[in-house]
């Protein structure tokens, strides 16, 4: 199976034997294949250079929108430039975020020239939302691809949400919060969601499944939110990854 969403270089092994290459090993060993490592900063070059070091990781170019205020001035040139990078597979993580304070004319624009770099690179886009879910289905609209789309991550909104970016093309991911007892608007996505546009992830070092709540997350550990998306689907958990992995070199070309 594939790990769609994490973030290899945020995981602390200091004092883990083996450092990070004892991660990827535990990944392989719960049948992890291969990871997309996640882009949250320009500045941080780390994810493309984990992806140049390693056969298992893919990478991303983008800005999360909470740091969208670090890089305000990136331009569709500059992200074009950096997609052009070995094993850069999508652009990305980008998007809207007002769950700690509204969202920003900074985050829109961030948002915006993502979209139009996706446009212009054919790559598809990583979108995180949260609490911003009419703007961020408007500004795909108005600036997303017609033709590549991307994929909501981590996705903890409405279904209302998830069929409008159904319809606009784009895949929904489900992260341990999948695994969450009390998640029952995830639950409620996860059981609906065409099993041709459904993705898995972690969001590692994040968001730990159960049984690891509260933990360090890792890609091993995607292994359990495809057991959890099995179990309110009513599928096996094998059927869940094939799919899955079925669907992430779909929407993500480049990989493949």
């Amino acid at each position: 199976m594939i790990d769609s969403h994490c973030h290899l270089d945020c995981i602390d092994v200091s004092t883990r034997d083996g450092g990070l290459q004892s991660v990827l090993d535990a990944a392989h060993a719960h049948g992890v294949e291969k990871m997309l490592c996640i882009s949250i900063t320009l500045g941080n070059d780390a994810p493309r250079q984990l992806a140049a070091q390693h056969a298992s990781v893919w990478a991303t170019v983008g800005i999360h929108p909470c740091h969208a205020h670090e890089e305000p001035d990136v331009s569709v040139d500059q992200l074009c430039r950096l997609a052009e990078a070995p094993h850069v597979i999508a652009l990305g993580e980008t998007g809207l975020d007002g769950y700690h304070e509204p969202v920003s004319d900074v985050q829109r624009q961030s948002f915006q020239t993502h979209l139009e770099a996706g446009r212009k690179t054919g790559l598809p886009i990583v979108v995180h939302t949260r609490d911003a879910r009419d703007e961020t289905i408007a500004l795909i609209k108005a600036h997303g691809s017609t033709e590549i789309a991307g994929v909501l991550h981590c996705f903890t909104e409405s279904w209302e949400m998830a069929e409008q970016a159904l319809d606009l093309g784009y895949y929904i991911s489900m992260s341990g919060i999948v695994s969450f007892p009390k998640a029952t608007n995830v639950h409620e996505v996860c059981r609906k969601i065409p099993k041709d546009r459904l993705l898995i992830e972690t969001d590692a070092p994040w968001l730990a499944p159960v049984p690891y709540r509260g933990k360090t997350n890792e890609p091993a550990f995607v292994s359990h939110v495809a057991e959890a998306v099995g179990q309110l689907r009513g599928e096996p958990a094998e059927a869940i990854a094939e799919q899955t992995t079925e669907n992430f070199y779909r929407l993500f070309q480049a990989a493949q």
